[in-house]
């Protein structure tokens, strides 16, 4: 969906297709015509924006025959469907049984992560709607956190000043400006965006920023506008809530400690890397907890839990309430509904009223739909 802020920018509102396990070019186009067209359909949306996920195997088909990526955005434009973002993220399996810390490899010290990202920003280019003329790509923090030596952070830089020359290399072939955004996560090298800061400083800021993930940054204890004062530009935002626990009722967290997903969590004095470790005593009891299980936007867990929606208005508004949008593409991203106890098995019909109440509240904002 398209939204026109007072402005006059254009708010690119989309969802992510890394829900949905499809792994080629036939699951693409599956998921496309039948879960994102049905969610067009529920929303009344002239137009719904996706956020693709392509893994590996099915970016590689598209670049290796340009009669499938001619035939994808075809397809897009038939069912009023359109892509302005990729989540470049996973890099495949991401629906497997466990993918837990998988999904952090390859990191961005290994050249398959640089291809990868680099043949993701040659698909969206093609892509782009013909009245759009940049896109925007999300990516992992760099690496995870433990294995983090000098070599390797040698070895990242050299790789993303080769990104940044090759985006640039893209905008002078396609006129096309495709920009990627370092996604903080707790447990990475970044886990919050003042390391982003240090660690992103010397990098083309013409190409390369942020993207703010609201479950994680809530995760992590930052306040909504710390994003705003790193000096980066702010890619993308990806809409998501955190789960959230009182003091003394972490037990209710348990149906949530499931096998695929890695569920970082955090209190205000504590850190574990899985929801796991907390309910078996790595966190106090006494405290607050917040956890990355990516739950819907617009639904509150059963009581006592709650969710980090609260924290989500805040930086909407931040982001999106004042004289001008410091960013212009928003993502819808809960990948848990999969694994969401409790969850309705209409995933279009769930999909849907998340959209509809991220729509409601840009709408708030002053925005108005196109």
């Amino acid at each position: 969906m398209r939204l026109r802020h007072p402005d006059g920018s254009t708010i690119h509102l989309a969802y992510c297709t890394n829900v949905h396990p499809a792994e080629d070019l036939p699951g693409i186009h599956r998921q496309l015509s039948g879960i994102a067209a049905r969610v067009r359909t529920l929303l009344g949306a002239e137009r719904l924006g996706v956020g693709l996920w392509l893994p590996r195997q099915a970016a590689g088909e598209l670049l290796a025959r340009g009669d499938e990526l001619a035939a994808l955005r075809e397809r897009l434009a038939s069912l009023g469907l359109e892509v302005v973002t990729l989540n470049g993220f996973p890099y495949r399996g991401f629906h497997d049984e466990v993918v837990k810390y998988r999904v952090y490899q390859p990191d961005w010290a290994d050249a398959e992560r640089l291809r990868y990202t680099l043949g993701l920003a040659e698909i969206l280019a093609a892509l782009l709607p013909d009245d759009v003329t940049e896109g925007t790509i999300s990516t992992l923090p760099l690496a995870w956190r433990t294995a983090w030596t000098q070599d390797k952070a040698t070895a990242v830089m050299a790789n993303l000043d080769a990104l940044a020359q090759g985006l640039r290399a893209l905008t002078h072939r396609t006129g096309k400006v495709i920009r990627v955004g370092f996604e903080p996560e707790p447990g990475c090298v970044i886990e919050v965006t003042p390391q982003a800061t240090a660690l992103l400083s010397e990098v083309d800021h013409d190409y390369l920023g942020l993207c703010l993930d609201a479950c994680h940054m809530a995760v992590g204890f930052e306040k909504p506008g710390a994003g705003a004062g790193t000096g980066l530009p702010i890619v993308k935002l990806q809409a998501s809530c955190a789960l959230e626990a009182p003091p003394g009722a972490q037990r209710a967290l348990a149906a949530f400690d499931e096998p695929r997903f890695l569920h970082q969590t955090r209190s205000a004095t504590g850190y574990v890397d899985d929801l796991g470790e907390a309910l078996a005593g790595g966190l106090p009891a006494d405290e607050s907890w917040r956890v990355h299980f990516h739950v819907p936007l617009h639904a509150d867990p059963p009581p006592p839990l709650t969710t980090s929606a609260p924290y989500l208005r805040d930086l909407l508004d931040t982001l999106l309430g004042g004289p001008g949008p410091l960013t212009r593409h928003i993502e819808v991203e809960t990948y848990t509904w999969n694994v969401l106890p409790g969850a309705s098995p209409d995933l279009a019909a769930g999909i849907a009223a998340e959209l509809d109440w991220m729509r409601g509240r840009l709408t708030s904002l002053g925005m108005k739909e196109q």
